[in-house]
């Protein structure tokens, strides 16, 4: 391949992961072609996107960016994840197609979470944390708990005095 080539091809994948601060690395490699396809589609349906880089390409792409440390080291076939959400929920994805049987030579190599290198265990251990969603709603939680136990308190007794007041008005009108 001409110098020039592996320019072009370079410029194409920094085009293309403008933006990208976070990705996966997966190996794909012996998956036939039709579970290529099937998993391409699955996750494009999560705005996910795959595809499929030479090593030497993709460090000259990423170098100086804050995803270089994701190929740092990788040998073999690569394919690059980016996309859905946040990257917990790109992990969740992408371990949930560990366990399936059709897609058992699809595994993870790692990766980039802000800028730091995640190894193949650590892309398990963040599709166990929770989503971005999750962590709002536990958030939003936290925050109206104390407000709402505020509330209970002041209207109880309130409520308490009032019922007892009106049953103390019906006896008398008997």
């Amino acid at each position: 391949m001409s110098k020039y080539l592996k320019q072009l091809i370079s410029d194409d994948l920094k085009q293309r992961l403008d933006g990208v601060s976070d990705l996966l690395v997966v190996d794909i490699a012996g998956l036939e072609a039709n579970k290529n396809v099937e998993l391409r589609k699955k996750l494009r349906e999560k705005n996910i996107q795959l595809l499929v880089v030479k090593n030497s390409l993709a460090r000259r792409a990423t170098e100086g960016t804050a995803l270089a440390p994701a190929f740092e080291g990788v040998e073999g076939s690569a394919a690059v994840v980016w996309g859905a959400e946040d990257i917990v929920s790109l992990a969740k994805e992408v371990t949930k197609f560990i366990d399936d049987k059709a897609f058992e030579k699809f595994a993870p190599k790692g990766g980039v979470m802000g800028g730091s290198k995640l190894a193949a265990d650590d892309v398990k251990k963040i599709s166990k944390w929770p989503s971005r969603a999750e962590q709002l709603s536990i958030l939003v939680g936290q925050i109206l708990s104390p407000g709402a136990t505020l509330s209970a308190q002041l209207l109880g007794p309130g409520a308490k005095l009032g019922s007892q007041i009106k049953k103390k008005s019906e006896g008398e009108e008997s």
